[in-house]
């Protein structure tokens, strides 16, 4: 595989095992999550949630990224996660299998997400539930972090949404 340019260039594996084609949501602005179901952020799903029901039809798309490299705060397995967010946060937006975000196993897509928005740590992910922000052409236009509440970054998502909607 050559060089990672955008988001499309990459895929992953779903909760359910499959893999799905991230460029598949090319042309749609893309919110990258990572996320876990034992974190003080967690409530965070609430927010993205609610962007993703009230934006989809506008072009965003919510994606949650589950891992365990902060605090051992994420250790269920795909079922007990998938569950956890649907029981507890309504979520519908897609949620892939858990991966690594920082270090030699980090997933590509983190690894290339970290080399385009550095943030404060050189590159490095600092906690769970850091936001990346997707334009429709799959490159990436902010990064946002874990403190920062997914409803306050709604006006810099409508300004990446698709034109005409």
């Amino acid at each position: 595989m050559g060089t990672m340019t955008t988001l499309h260039d990459f895929e992953a594996e779903t909760l359910t095992g499959d893999q799905q084609d991230l460029g598949d949501y090319a042309g749609r602005a893309v919110l990258v999550v990572n996320t876990a179901s034992r974190c003080g952020f967690t409530p965070q799903l609430e927010g993205l949630e609610h962007l993703h029901s009230e934006l989809a039809d506008r072009g965003l798309v919510v994606l949650g990224f589950p891992y365990n490299q902060f605090g051992n705060q994420e250790p269920g397995d795909a079922q007990e996660i998938g569950e956890f967010c649907q029981r507890n946060y309504g979520v519908s937006f897609p949620m892939f299998a858990k991966v690594d975000v920082n270090g030699d196993d980090a997933h590509p897509l983190f690894a290339w997400l970290r080399s385009q928005k550095k943030g404060l740590l050189g590159g490095r992910i600092k906690w769970n539930f850091t936001k990346f922000l997707i334009a429709p052409d799959g490159s990436v236009v902010g990064r946002y972090a874990p403190t920062t509440d997914p409803l306050a970054i709604r006006a810099d998502i409508e300004k990446v949404l698709p034109t005409g909607s």
